[in-house]
């Protein structure tokens, strides 16, 4: 397959992350398998991976905020107890061979399908500021130490927390979640590029593919509100199963 051709189908591919990752989660499990098919080892693939990551979330949160919603104090105050988790998780990634991380990663991807296919609870309301609870803060390292050792269905994890232990709505989820991605991902990035895990011109084409499924989906997701946001969710969960069962 000619270059071009191959950097074309991996923007393709980050347009579509992109979306699923601001509106829902899991657009990593398109990603990073895509990254190791162009020829990456999991380290350089995970790493690269990083590039899109934090583009396409500083463009949601730069959207967001444009669409006049955001929560900086509480989005911080979160986004702070992940950086340690990220930086650990991060530093046993780039150490692990690629068959233990494909081996996690089959586990990590069992996870999530199984969490979000149980039911959950309708008590509670949602609002944008959402309840205090103590717990939100561990939760949060552990879900910063998931990132940074592997990314893929984070997201899932921060809507989780937010959503069933804050009551946040969705809408404010998501804006909070991009921005802590966007900040975990900095230290776990730092890492990855210091031992040479990172292929730019790999990770700027997707990037640039990223960035513009992230800023078209902070547009479906603020004019679609919770209910458009539940319908990716799903389709999101669905494409991680195809992916899980390798018929994607």
């Amino acid at each position: 397959m000619p270059e071009y051709l191959e950097l074309l189908i991996l923007f393709g591919v980050g347009v579509v992350a992109g979306v699923i990752n601001v509106m829902a989660g899991g657009g990593s499990s398109l990603t990073l398998p895509a990254l190791i098919f162009l020829g990456l080892d999991s380290a350089s693939a995970n790493g690269t991976n990083r590039v899109g990551i934090l583009i396409q979330s500083l463009i949601a949160t730069l959207s967001f905020r444009k669409e006049k919603i955001s929560g900086l104090n509480l989005s911080l105050r979160l986004a702070a107890f992940t950086i340690p988790g990220a930086i650990l998780g991060a530093l046993i990634a780039i150490r692990i061979s690629d068959v233990w991380f494909e081996r996690i990663l089959g586990l990590i991807m069992i996870g999530i399908i199984v969490s979000m296919l149980v039911p959950q609870s309708k008590s509670g309301i949602t609002t944008q500021e959402g309840k205090k609870t103590w717990l939100i803060y561990p939760v949060m390292f552990a879900i910063g130490f998931y990132g940074g050792f592997v990314q893929v269905g984070v997201g899932f994890l921060i809507m989780a927390a937010l959503y069933h232990l804050l009551k946040i709505n969705l809408v404010f989820v998501n804006m909070h979640k991009v921005f802590i991605t966007m900040i975990f991902t900095i230290p776990a990035l730092i890492i990855f590029i210091w031992t040479d895990n990172v292929d730019w011109i790999l990770g700027l084409v997707l990037a640039a593919g990223n960035a513009l499924g992230g800023w078209w989906a902070v547009r479906l997701s603020v004019r679609g509100g919770e209910r458009i946001i539940r319908y990716v969710l799903i389709a999101a969960i669905f494409i991680v199963a195809l992916k899980l069962f390798g018929l994607f």
